[in-house]
């Protein structure tokens, strides 16, 4: 059995391993590419090119360039997700400090990263009903980050106005990214991230009009 398991070893991996890995590769290939040129104009080839790896390799991990795309654009949102909510808890239980830290944070980042940007904001619209499904999911893990379900939890209701409110919300924080990074950062980032915080404060406010508006 020890043997068995040594000879599928390679350089410490084991071949899921070094499946792992190469797919890796490939998504961070993919937003660099994407990055560069754009979703539309890149090829298996280029990114391929850019992984180190054969094309053979890409169809191991991916079923086609959607794919692709859809598993970068993942890769960046949970990165991003993951950093943002630990931001926002930095503000305890202080809704206004968590709001701002959250979103200093988000727009400190793609500033930061104007390529994995690009794949976030920009690439990724317009492309099939599959990938809008995946950043309608993103979408909501934004808003949950910015205001917990405990706030309200009726807003775990889909069809609640408070949840239209929350898409709203992260809609226009979205648009006011997308603007910001298309025109290269014109405005500091203080600035945009304030203005993005206002339009936030007006929808919860409203939500918290109508929550008291119905317990009544």
């Amino acid at each position: 059995m020890a043997s068995s398991r040594k000879a599928r070893l390679y350089g410490g991996m084991d071949a899921e391993e070094r499946r792992a890995e190469r797919r890796l590769k490939l998504i961070d290939a993919a937003i660099e590419v994407y990055g560069e040129v754009g979703y539309r104009a890149a090829t298996v080839k280029a990114i391929c090119e850019a992984a180190e790896l054969t094309e053979r390799y890409f169809y191991e991990s991916f079923a086609n360039s959607e794919a692709l795309l859809i598993a970068a654009y993942n890769h960046v949102v949970d990165h991003l997700h993951e950093e943002m909510a630990a931001a926002a808890a930095s503000g305890g239980d202080d809704a206004e400090l968590r709001l701002r830290a959250a979103l200093t944070l988000y727009f400190t980042r793609l500033k930061e990263h104007p390529k994995p940007a690009r794949v976030f904001l920009l690439e990724i619209t317009g492309i099939s009903p599959a990938v809008d499904a995946v950043t309608l999911d993103a979408s909501r893990a934004f808003s949950d980050i910015l205001v917990p379900p405990a706030r309200d939890p009726k807003r775990s209701d889909k069809g609640t106005t408070a949840t239209l409110l929350s898409t709203g919300m992260v809609g226009a924080v979205i648009s006011i990214a997308r603007r910001w990074v298309s025109k290269h950062y014109p405005q500091p980032l203080e600035e945009v991230a304030a203005i993005a915080a206002s339009f936030c404060r007006v929808a919860l406010a409203e939500a918290d009009r109508r929550r008291d508006l119905h317990s009544v």
